[in-house]
């Protein structure tokens, strides 16, 4: 299976929690105003590379935390993503995979297909941000979400209960106690 690439970065420490590995997809139909990455807007090949090649890629890094989907719009290549999801948490059960996506959660349960992979590649998801970036709503003080609108959902309890899950906004702090 083929992924359109638009990108990929190693090390990351902005595109989701810990160290990861970022693969920026080619192709966003949402083309929303302000968008970070634009460039990634067109639906032609940029650089089409095997899942197997971009997992090589990712693996080379033992060191990592995670692994995150953005773009363009990775849900417009769900499937091939899916499928680099699986190969990943073979290669290491307890890597971090999130995604970004423009269109909402809801959207994607509802829409989801087996032609399009939708929810495959959820099901592969530790996290998602989902909904439109809103040049309006542009925050700086959101970790890892560009505008207010936008959600930090924990992908597996909200499948696991049927209701949207949000990762809490204090996720990140450890709690030191002093003996």
């Amino acid at each position: 299976m083929m992924l359109n690439i638009a990108g990929l970065v190693a090390d990351s420490i902005v595109d989701g929690p810990g160290v990861r590995y970022a693969v920026f997809v080619q192709g966003c139909p949402h083309h929303c105003n302000g968008c970070h990455n634009p460039q990634t807007w067109d639906f032609g090949v940029k650089d089409m590379m095997s899942v197997e090649k971009v997992f090589e890629k990712i693996t080379a890094d033992h060191m990592l935390d995670g692994v995150t989907f953005s773009g363009g719009e990775p849900f417009c290549q769900a499937k091939a993503l899916s499928e680099l999801a699986a190969m990943l948490r073979s290669w290491k059960k307890d890597i971090n995979i999130m995604s970004y996506t423009g269109f909402e959660f809801e959207y994607l349960l509802s829409h989801s297909n087996d032609d399009n992979g939708y929810l495959s590649l959820l099901g592969q998801l530790d996290y998602l941000v989902d909904g439109p970036f809103i040049l309006e709503k542009r925050s700086l003080e959101l970790e890892f979400r560009g505008s207010s609108n936008q959600r930090f959902i924990d992908v597996r309890k909200s499948l696991d209960s049927d209701k949207i899950v949000l990762v809490p906004e204090d996720w990140n702090k450890i709690e030191i106690k002093l003996i």
